[in-house]
């Protein structure tokens, strides 16, 4: 089985068919997913989602090109969003200098704030960093490190800050860019990397893989990407699928019978499913 730990379900692309599309995911190999929240309104919706499908779980943050909505009287609905038992990661939050919509100073603001719950929460976060590489690893060095549990959502950059973040125990996202023939600096990471820090995403809608690129993606194409993953690091594609299981419930810290535990804690945890007890 796969689990997708990174897609917007929520997103207006799959207001068409989205109750079809959730419903078919553990019939064709996707047992877990987490969706991830954009902004206050996306947190509301992820939870909904989360409540409604078992096998769906939620992270709760605002991202950094919706940050400019924040102010003192709505932050605390994120932390509200965090105690529910099935929200599993505060994310994604980050910088986007791509866009620079709010301005800088605004995301950094509240970039630092939510970082600073999730030390005081002990959750895992989900990070995003586009074409800000310098300021996201400052930020984060500053807000604890190796102190925080963190995955480096859609990794893009190439291996020398992958091994900043893996040296701090963080663990990196991977989905469709790397069946890209343009993916070669991703493939370099990967091949780098410990497969125990590696973790399987799609983004979706976004980022689809070859040879769906361009179209909407789902949770269904990350075969696509785990053959890939398999090809780079000569193991099998069960095996990848196995490991990054895994660390799935390892970051996110779910039991084998998917509740959330040792929530707050800071510390991972390795569930009975990731020993191999079955299932």
């Amino acid at each position: 089985m796969i689990f997708d730990t990174h897609a917007h379900y929520d997103d207006r692309a799959f207001d068409g068919d989205r109750e079809e599309l959730l419903a078919s995911l553990e019939g064709q190999g996707i047992g877990r997913a987490v969706n991830i929240a954009c902004s206050l309104s996306s947190i509301r919706r992820t939870l909904e989602l989360a409540e409604k499908y078992p096998y769906l779980y939620g992270a709760a943050g605002v991202h950094p090109t919706d940050t400019g909505e924040l102010c003192e009287e709505n932050f605390g609905e994120i932390g509200k969003a965090l105690a529910h038992p099935k929200i599993v990661a505060l994310g994604e939050i980050g910088l986007d200098h791509h866009w620079d919509d709010p301005e800088r100073p605004v995301q950094k603001k509240w970039f630092e704030r939510q970082l600073a719950l999730a030390r005081e929460t002990g959750m895992p976060v989900v990070l995003h960093s586009r074409d800000a590489a310098k300021d996201t690893l400052e930020m984060v060095k500053s807000a604890g490190g190796s102190e925080l549990s963190a995955v480096m959502h859609c990794f893009s950059y190439g291996v020398e800050l992958a091994r900043e973040y893996l040296n701090m125990g963080y663990y990196l996202g991977v989905g469709g860019v790397l069946t890209f023939a343009n993916g070669r600096r991703l493939k370099e990471v990967v091949s780098y990397m410990p497969m125990e820090r590696l973790l399987l995403e799609t983004d979706c809608p976004y980022l689809a893989p070859v040879p769906f690129r361009g179209k909407r993606n789902s949770s269904l194409n990350l075969p696509y990407v785990v053959k890939v993953v398999a090809e780079i690091k000569g193991i099998s594609e069960e095996e990848v699928e196995r490991i990054t299981w895994e660390n799935a419930c390892r970051f996110y810290r779910l039991s084998p019978n998917g509740e959330v535990h040792d929530r707050g804690t800071g510390e991972e945890q390795v569930c009975g499913r990731c020993v191999g007890e079955e299932e």
